[in-house]
């Protein structure tokens, strides 16, 4: 088989990197080497390169494939009500304390095709808080961006799904929040009203408003030390006092520069900005 042949060497994820900094800009170099080059043999074995020239060439040559070269490198898993205890901690420490604000921002950061802005939106509805909420979506990729814009997602995942929102908390037919279409689920139209959906690039992009939440989970695990040192730094910078951070369940604040101007709550990634 192919892919059981194929090898790529550290110096040669160097070489790709560099080329797609030098030519197009992006800027791979602080992300997790290790991530980055599992993707890359995956890339490889999946659009059947017999070398890394040959994928070198490609991705230096062709436009349509240099595209799905970089987002098939920043595309991140993500479902509903993933990790339903962190849900039910944003549902009964988070959401409760943020309802006495006159307007809530939150921000997703790398929010990837969107399944947990969704999650967020039900929340926020459920505490009657969305018809004075802004939730601000923002990612890398802007094809992840647009299929997260239409609402649409595979009808195979709602039971998964309806088991995640009921360990969240959940008290409603799930279900009432959608509906079928051959395959595929359109979510309530309102969800999506309170829906800002923009390309963000947390390496090289600023802040750009000031949140009371954000969730920035399974992105930091791509980066390496330094470089989520400085996206921790963007996100601080982004948060009002006494705002909530939320991390993934891998990630942590912890020998961050920001550390000790947050508490934790108990146990789940999420963090209270205190100083």
């Amino acid at each position: 088989m192919f892919n059981k042949l194929l090898t790529i060497e550290d110096e040669e994820v160097d070489l790709l990197l560099n080329d797609l900094f030098e030519r197009y800009g992006y800027d791979f170099t602080n992300y997790s080497r290790a991530s980055l080059k599992r993707r890359i043999v995956r890339l490889c074995s999946l659009d059947k390169f017999p070398s890394f020239a040959e994928l070198r060439y490609r991705v230096n040559s062709d436009p349509g494939y240099l595209k799905h070269f970089v987002e098939e490198l920043t595309v991140n898993v993500t479902e509903m009500f993933r990790d339903p205890q962190f849900y039910k901690a944003l549902r009964t420490e988070v959401i409760s304390t943020l309802a006495a604000k006159p307007f809530i921002r939150i921000w997703h950061a790398g929010c990837s095709t969107g399944e947990e802005v969704y999650s967020m939106a039900i929340l926020l509805k459920e505490a009657n808080l969305l018809h004075k909420s802004l939730i601000y979506a923002t990612d890398l990729n802007p094809t992840v961006l647009e299929k997260a814009r239409k609402g649409f997602f595979p009808l195979p995942h709602m039971k998964q799904y309806s088991e995640n929102y009921i360990a969240s908390g959940g008290i409603h037919d799930f279900s009432s929040y959608y509906t079928a279409h051959y395959g595929q689920v359109k979510f309530d139209e309102s969800l999506g009203e309170k829906m800002i959906f923009s390309t963000h690039n947390l390496v090289s992009d600023r802040s750009f408003n000031e949140f009371d939440l954000i969730l920035c989970r399974n992105v930091l695990i791509y980066f390496d030390k330094d470089l989520q040192d400085r996206v921790l730094s963007l996100l601080d910078e982004s948060l009002g006092q006494l705002g909530y951070l939320a991390l993934g369940t891998k990630e942590t604040l912890k020998f961050s520069s920001i550390q000790t101007r947050y508490k934790q709550l108990e146990k789940e990634k999420i963090w209270r900005k205190i100083g």
